[in-house]
């Protein structure tokens, strides 16, 4: 298996641009193969007309990471990468050559790619997920605790 960054930049990110994004991973990749894309919970990504489409095209299948996971999504890692090294300390003085710094980027990438390998411990992040779950319940229980007891405008 081998993976390829590959810029794809629009002015707008609907669900219409991502649909045209996706057909033109359909017409590149052949279609004997299976494409798994691992996707954030933005809207886009579950618009109807987007699900519609999946369903039309079954070799695709989009995995969900959790919502406020963004460790778990290697886009995200990949977009903090490009920052440190190529954007942060840049001067760019027209749009062209932000686009240019972004593309020399993906062709060194490209040219000696390296495979994601996770580096936190899966226990860790299982054990955050449940504490997290554990902070979500508290508050939530506090709130309906305290609106019980809080009283009404008309009975104050």
């Amino acid at each position: 298996m081998s993976l390829r960054a590959r810029l794809s930049a629009s002015k707008r990110h609907r669900h219409q641009e991502f649909i045209r994004f996706l057909n033109v991973i359909d017409a590149r990749v052949s279609k004997k193969k299976s494409i798994y894309i691992v996707v954030d919970n933005y809207a886009t990504h579950k618009h109807p007309d987007v699900m519609q489409w999946l369903e039309k095209h079954r070799r695709f299948v989009f995995h969900f990471t959790p919502t406020s996971a963004s460790s778990l999504n290697a886009v995200e890692s990949s977009f903090a990468k490009l920052t440190k090294k190529r954007i942060k300390r840049g001067v760019f003085r027209s749009l062209q050559d932000l686009k240019d710094a972004i593309h020399r980027f993906l062709d060194d990438t490209n040219a000696n790619p390296k495979p994601f390998t996770w580096t936190k411990d899966p226990n860790k992040i299982i054990t955050a997920v449940k504490r997290g779950h554990q902070v979500l319940d508290s508050i939530h229980w506090s709130m309906s605790f305290f609106s019980g007891i809080i009283p009404s405008r008309e009975n104050f």
